[in-house]
């Protein structure tokens, strides 16, 4: 991989279903406290997904391509397992989270318990949402859209352009 054995790699995983501005942010913000930053898409959604799993790695990847102020590589995966054990396989010492409001925090804390029991030598690093995104989430996002309200401040246009082609179906 080229890669020396120092170089500081993170995982910002998600369904991102679909990736929003919010995710973007957060990504961003990542982006300048690891040398290598690897966006995982859960393949096993546990929501229902509105895309499914190839649609939401092209977003995703489509997204990232046109994120202009990124400080490190950033790269898209697909993960299938536990992702302790993905980031054990791709020797990354650090999951980021972002956390929106006190809601997220209580399933945030367990998950980061039982991580940290499982792998103690990965920590999770907790990024707060901006002002500006606290309260966007992927769920309100589609929820929004497929009552017909206007979600462009919240997404990119290419995801727009998806979410508008859902509809169509």
């Amino acid at each position: 991989m080229g890669m020396s054995t120092n170089t500081r790699i993170g995982i910002y995983p998600g369904t991102f279903d679909p990736i929003t501005k919010g995710h973007l942010h957060i990504i961003k913000r990542a982006s300048k406290l690891v040398d290598r930053l690897i966006v995982g898409v859960a393949e096993n959604a546990r929501k229902d997904p509105r895309f499914d799993h190839a649609q939401r790695l092209e977003l995703v990847r489509t997204d990232i391509a046109n994120l202009h102020d990124k400080q490190c590589e950033v790269v898209v995966q697909s993960v299938d397992t536990l992702l302790v054990h993905f980031a054990q396989d791709v020797g990354a010492s650090c999951i980021f989270r972002g956390l929106r409001a006190v809601s997220d925090f209580d399933y945030e804390f367990q998950m980061t318990g039982m991580n940290a029991r499982i792998a103690p030598d990965i920590e999770t690093v907790f990024l707060m949402a901006a002002d500006k995104w606290q309260f966007v989430s992927a769920s309100f996002v589609k929820e929004i859209h497929a009552l017909g309200g206007d979600v462009s401040e919240f997404v990119t246009p290419s995801v727009l352009q998806a979410l508008n082609e859902t509809m169509a179906r």
